[in-house]
This record gives structure tokens, sequence and C-alpha cells, in this order.
């Protein structure tokens, strides 16, 4: 069981630091995307260069009284599709910062983005549809790891380089328009004894204003939950969840709209499973979230399919 903790921590931290972008705020987009840290976050890697992958792919949609700015488009009933293959080159140095391994990544993506909506003007209403496929933002990350015993810590920061996909005058986009910045942390319980492993992550997103539409969205919270147990020496199963809160109103939206607040609650199922493949250990993890009590974003459900290479040996 010892061993089988040992890989987890080599190859889940990288794939769970991304920062990924998707929904809220502004057009219910937001920089930080909901989910993306699950159990063993706040679990040191062991390998100096690793490449995590994630495949991802989240179906929502919108009330058609629900009204959501979309750029300089006004819309409702929003569908949407987006899939996305994420590549994040970490590098974890065999050193300590402040009693601290130092992990550093950089996520980016090829991705694809479908959505229809009625569009509203000052003539009429009008469903329209678009798609687009290319690259998204850029986003790197810095992140420290404590241990002592059972009891393990994160902290991080992270941020949006709004270099992908973009147009204001389109329902579908691959980049949000916008910088931002996030900060957070971490705690995993992880007891290799019993098997029993908790984490639970927490941070929160300043939004730079949108230049291309003048609209700030406000400052989001987000906690990210994981659970498991493992079965075996490779293979654990638990359940994963998250919840999604706007702090503060956003700027610059329609004033029929309000403060256009956002907030969004998922929970879901996950198992994992670590393979040998010659010296390498890989790590491979499926969990999926249904959302509820969802308010001015779309509602849906995700699919996060991980897996982790270690490029070099940890010492």
């Amino acid at each position: 069981m010892k061993k089988l903790f040992h890989l987890l921590g080599v190859s889940a931290v990288g794939i769970l630091s991304l920062s990924l972008p998707l929904r809220a705020d502004e057009g219910g987009v937001s920089f930080w995307l909901p989910g993306q840290y699950a159990s063993f976050s706040a679990i040191a890697p062991t390998s100096e260069w690793s490449l995590p992958m994630q495949t991802y792919y989240y179906s929502g949609s919108a009330e058609s009284t629900r009204a959501l700015t979309r750029g300089n488009l006004l819309s409702f009933g929003l569908d949407t599709d987006f899939a996305a293959q994420f590549l994040v080159p970490t590098y974890s140095p065999d050193k300590q910062i402040l009693g601290a391994r130092p992990s550093l990544s950089l996520a980016l993506f090829p991705g694809y983005a479908d959505t229809s909506a009625v569009v509203a003007t000052e003539l009429f209403r009008q469903r329209q549809s678009d798609s687009v496929s290319g690259f998204g933002d850029l986003y790197p990350t810095l992140q420290l790891f404590w241990n002592h015993g059972t009891h393990n810590w994160m902290t991080y920061i992270t941020g949006d380089i709004p270099v992908g996909s973009y147009n204001p005058n389109r329902l579908s986009n691959l980049g949000i328009g916008h910088g931002a910045v996030d900060i957070g942390g971490g705690y995993t319980y992880m007891n290799t004894k019993s098997g029993w492993e908790f984490s639970a992550t927490a941070g929160f997103t300043y939004n730079l204003e949108n230049s291309d539409t003048h609209y700030q969205s406000g400052i989001d919270s987000h906690l990210d939950l994981g659970l498991s147990r493992s079965l075996t020496e490779q293979f654990f199963v638990g359940l994963v969840g998250y919840a999604y809160m706007q702090l503060t109103p956003d700027s610059g939206q329609p004033p029929a709209l309000g403060d256009f607040k956002s907030r969004t609650f998922a929970v879901g199922p996950q198992i994992g499973y670590t393979f040998q493949a010659g010296s390498r250990s890989i790590f491979l993890n499926l969990r999926g979230y249904g959302e509820f009590s969802t308010k001015h974003r779309p509602e849906g459900g995700d699919i996060f399919m991980t897996i982790n290479i270690p490029l070099t040996k940890g010492k």
C-alpha cells in the first residue's frame, strides 16, 4: 500500500496542478476550472521532469430565461460543448524553498468548442450557433509542498496569459479574453497503512478587465475535494466534488443583469490505476462530475481523464 501512495505522489500532482479555463462570470466563462484538483493534490512530486496530460470534456446548458453575456452578445438558452487535450510540462527541482519542495509548470491545450444560443439585439431575437478549434490561453503555475507524516500541505499561485483564440463577437471561444491571477492552497491526509486519502484545495481568483468588452468579472472562490480508498497496490476508487462561488459582483454587464454573481456545485465518482511501463510508473485517473444548484452559468457535467508520465527518475 505504501508503494501505491508513493507512485501516486510521483504521478498525480503534476496533472492536478493545472489551471484550466471554462465557465462562470463574463458569459458564464471563468479562468478557474472547477474540479481541476482532486485526490493527492498536496502530495509533492518526486520526479524532477514529468509530462501530465489531461483529456477534458464538458457539456452544459442554461435555461431559456437565463441571460448570459458572451463578449458583445447577450444570449439566452445557451448550449455549450467543450473538449480539450491539456499538456502540462512540469519541473520539480530536487531542492527546498522555505522547507518545501517547489514545482513549476506551464499548461497549454488544443481544443474545440461548439455553442448555440438565442442572441438578443435591439430589434429581434434569433437562434445562432458557431464553433471554433485551435489553441487556448497559457497557464503558468508555481507550487510549494510540505510534508509531515500523514499530513501534507501545498500552496500555489497561477494565472492566465490571454493568448488563446478569442473573438468578442463569437459565441464559442477557447480563450477568456482577459488576464487573471489565482492564489490558494491545499491539504492532503494520506494514510499508507489504511489506504485512505482525503484532499481539499481552495483558492481565490482576481480577474483583470477584458479590454475588448470593458467587462471585469468579480472575485471568485473555489473548493475542490477528493476522497479515495486503495483496494490494491495499483487500484483505488473514490468520490470527488467541487464548489464554486463568486464573491464580488461583475462590472460592465448590462444593468438589467444585476450583480451577476455565479455559482455551481458538483459531485461524482473517480477511479485510478498505476502501471509499469519499463522503469516508469504511469498514473491514470478517470473522474466525472454532475453539477447542481447552478446560477448565472451553464449547468451540466465534466469528465476528466488524466495520465502522467515521469520523464526523470525521482531522487
